[in-house]
């Protein structure tokens, strides 16, 4: 009976290691970021429930919609990211400008914001723009990897 188990060996003999490293490349799309399309979808849905998990449905109506219309915009994003990566990582800079504003909009939308909403619009816009950051200097990445090979 021969011994099929792998254990202890190293790929790097394997003869097609070089065609399996480029088709995982390929499949990958040069995804350095896969682990930020997630925490970007997730901001976005944070950001569109927001208003009812701090209950400030009824003093800031204009930040209700705002927040459920931003939210719902930035979660498309992250989806997008997911399902198509090397077409939207070109939109990244679009989370990082959604972020600013998420960061301005209690003082431009809102009325007279407490200090809760202010904080929740802050700390949403603030990961935005950071994640956004992040998926940005990745698409630039590939674009100059691309670009030399």
């Amino acid at each position: 009976m021969s011994n099929v188990s792998h254990a202890g060996h190293d790929m790097a003999g394997h003869p097609d290691v070089s065609e399996m490293s480029d088709r995982y490349a390929r499949v990958m799309g040069g995804r350095d970021v896969a682990l930020v399309d997630a925490p970007v979808f997730l901001v976005g849905l944070y950001c569109a429930v927001s208003p009812w998990v701090l209950h400030f449905t009824t003093s800031q109506s204009s930040l209700v919609t705002h927040n459920l219309v931003m939210g719902i915009a930035i979660a498309v994003l992250g989806l997008g990211f997911t399902a198509m990566p090397q077409r939207m990582y070109g939109l990244s800079w679009a989370i990082v400008a959604m972020g600013a504003w998420m960061i301005v909009s209690p003082w431009v939308v809102g009325s007279s914001p407490d200090t809760g909403v202010i904080l929740n619009n802050v700390i949403i816009g603030g990961l935005a723009a950071l994640l956004g950051l992040v998926c940005a200097g990745a698409s630039m990445k590939m674009s100059r990897s691309r670009r030399r090979g």
